[in-house]
């Protein structure tokens, strides 16, 4: 079911100016913006969890370590 809705001009600009692209509709610019704002599940809290341990522990790579590991 499709439905129409009044918005401002201002808010016509706003979500234009947060299209990724030219053709990308406001539908899909909306759900983005719903996605932002939706519950983590409960994986993804673990995986940033995880994260943030490797981080604090230094378990990282430095983007010039990355790098030179693959040959670039």
């Amino acid at each position: 079911m499709a439905t129409t809705i009044q918005i401002s001009q201002k808010l016509v600009k706003e979500l234009k100016d947060r299209k990724l692209y030219d053709k990308e509709s406001y539908e899909e610019v909306i759900w983005d913006l719903l996605e932002d704002t939706m519950e983590l599940s409960e994986e993804t809290k673990k995986h940033i969890e995880k994260s943030r341990k490797d981080f604090k522990n230094g378990r990282t790579y430095s983007h010039e370590q990355v790098k030179k590991e693959l040959g670039l």
